[in-house]
């Protein structure tokens, strides 16, 4: 599983992901942020386009280095400067209070110890400072969150360890996040992996 989950899964989801639909999702996600944020899973810079120009750096946060190869074009015309900043979200190689805001879309669900990273972010973020996240995860509808449960041990697999069954709106308030808003809604396709909510929160006071 070493070469496919290392050469195979990255290409997957920068084609997955990288569709025209999903461009406003992104846009949506990154609105509003400011100064110098953190991005967890920057994956092949999918959310590059999106950045708005208050955005002055971005510390990325990507093991793949794969995902960092297919995103170099994009990389390389990003006006905004792209720090590569450590590989895991549960040891951020940043400063306490150091980041003004962050962005994670899709990843929550594939970070093997997401309370942990959450708890990391709490730390790299100033108090107060917004947290946008785009996610897929469990769906409201009985039926669907059935299929997720059974297809959930085999998504594990073949997609790097990402769940079908995490609700992203309850990992970051758990965290301590307070949520500003979210809106979920099912998108087109096979409906256990199009389950998908935007939100919004701000980091505690520490």
């Amino acid at each position: 599983m070493g070469f496919y989950r290392e050469q195979v899964v990255p290409r997957i989801i920068d084609r997955a992901c990288g569709g025209a639909d999903m461009k406003p999702l992104r846009d949506r996600a990154c609105e509003g942020l400011s100064g110098e944020i953190i991005e967890l899973g920057f994956g092949s810079g999918l959310n590059i386009s999106s950045y708005p120009d208050a955005i002055t750096k971005v510390f990325a946060i990507e093991p793949s280095s794969v995902g960092r190869t297919l995103g170099s074009e994009r990389i390389a015309k990003s006006p905004v400067p792209i720090e590569f900043s450590g590989l895991r979200g549960e040891a951020l190689p940043l400063e306490d209070d150091s980041c003004d805001g962050a962005l994670c879309t899709f990843t929550l669900c594939t970070i093997a110890e997401v309370d942990t990273a959450m708890r990391e972010l709490v730390r790299v973020l100033r108090p107060g400072a917004p947290f946008h996240f785009l996610e897929h995860g469990t769906a409201p509808d009985p039926g669907v969150r059935r299929w997720q449960q059974r297809l959930d041990p085999l998504q594990q697999r073949l997609a790097d360890g990402c769940h079908l069954t995490r609700d992203p709106v309850e990992i970051v308030r758990s965290a301590g996040f307070r949520i500003e808003s979210f809106e979920s809604s099912y998108m087109r396709g096979p409906k256990p992996w199009v389950y998908f909510t935007s939100g919004r929160a701000t980091s505690p006071q520490h």
